[in-house]
């Protein structure tokens, strides 16, 4: 019987971390782990502050989490990483790795120091620069890794995947795009739209290294729309270190006592938020937003959608169809389009069903981790 083929799948982040990239890379990891001729293992970084390498099995997968000296921004770091990475590459027995950015790195390191091993790296973003008035010299320092550092680690990657088409690894010839999924038999429907009580949701991350989320935008298009849809509340879910100076905007625009914030859900606590939602908004602000996970389980669940005409979610919301997409930054636009959804129950609800249908089509997970899986045996 020929031995079952590792797979390590190196991400700086990893559940119960809750985001985008972390949903994508377990939910990878579970199919590899699932498939009877590959194992998985998981390479990624503490949570907490510790700086010792902490093994554990998470819901049958190794997980290896390495610590982390410092974190700048949203990046953790550690000298360390390169020995560490090459020692335990080794002592899994990995046959290919795949690595996952955009936060500089691990995912970096781990196709560096490779060897012989295949590698695959998965780009989940376009440009991350922030365009903020005070992130001048952040964004020259991301400049430099997008021009100089980065090519050079695409290059040296077997394979590339692309999340969507504004990925950075999009277009390159060894690329391939396989986009993020959405669990169709989790993320269901509940009643039609129009019947919900009439609660906007945003789900993510509300750090104030990912400003360019534009949550305080939805803060202020609530405020501009709270007058004349008397029973509308605002649920911001998700942690982050934002998220005072977020209530803060709120108290200051009057609609504190309106605003819900539960924290990160998971489970069954958050497919019911996002299926007892009248709309989810997604108001990002920059290129960063290369996908949007959260749009795909909110049509899964026929929730109307909002978002940004900006990055890879115009490839995501089919503009009228299913659901609005409005400028970037621009609150007043943003509260007209939910307050129509808020209000046309119509529109609602077969925006709602037409993303449910788009979910079905093109988002199922099952095809999407299959893909991978074949590129895995293929390398």
């Amino acid at each position: 019987m020929s031995r079952r083929r590792t797979i390590a799948i190196v991400t700086p982040y990893y559940p119960p971390k809750i985001g985008g990239v972390e949903q994508y890379t377990a939910r990878l990891a579970a199919a590899v782990a699932a498939d009877p001729g590959l194992r998985a293992v998981v390479i990624t970084t503490r949570l907490d502050r510790g700086l010792r390498t902490r093994v554990t099995t998470e819901a049958g997968i190794r997980v290896i989490r390495l610590g982390a000296w410092l974190k700048l921004s949203n990046t953790p770091l550690s000298p360390l990483w390169p020995l560490q990475l090459r020692r335990w590459l080794r002592r899994t027995d990995a046959d290919v790795v795949n690595a996952h950015a955009p936060v500089p790195g691990l995912g970096d390191l781990a196709v560096a120091v490779s060897g012989r091993r295949p590698t695959v790296l998965t780009y989940h973003a376009g440009s991350m620069h922030k365009g903020e008035p005070d992130s001048g010299a952040a964004d020259r320092l991301i400049g430099l890794y997008e021009k100089v550092l980065l090519p050079r680690v695409f290059n040296r990657a077997h394979r590339l995947v692309a999340v969507s088409p504004v990925s950075l690894a999009e277009g390159r010839p060894h690329a391939m795009r396989i986009t993020p999924g959405v669990d169709t038999d989790r993320f269901t429907p509940g009643e039609s739209a129009s019947r919900r009580a009439r609660t906007i949701v945003y789900v993510g991350r509300m750090d104030r290294s990912s400003a360019w989320k534009g949550v305080d935008v939805l803060i202020r298009a609530f405020a501009r729309l709270a007058d004349d849809i008397p029973g509308a509340r605002l649920r911001l879910i998700g942690d982050g270190d934002a998220l005072p100076d977020l209530r803060n905007l709120a108290d200051e625009l009057g609609v504190r006592d309106r605003l819900e914030t539960p924290g990160a859900l998971s489970g069954t606590a958050l497919t019911d938020a996002v299926r007892t939602a009248a709309v989810l908004s997604l108001p990002s602000l920059t290129e960063a937003e290369s996908f949007g996970m959260a749009l795909i389980e909110a049509m899964a669940c026929a929730t109307p959608v909002v978002g940004s005409a900006v990055g890879g979610i115009p490839h995501v919301i089919a503009d009228g169809e299913t659901g609005l997409l409005v400028p970037p930054g621009d609150p007043d636009a943003l509260a007209a389009a939910c307050t129509k959804l808020l209000t046309d129950g119509g529109l609602a609800d077969s925006m709602g069903a037409a993303g449910r249908r788009e979910a079905e089509e093109r988002y199922a997970w099952p095809h999407l981790t299959a893909r991978y899986l074949e590129l895995f045996r293929t390398l």
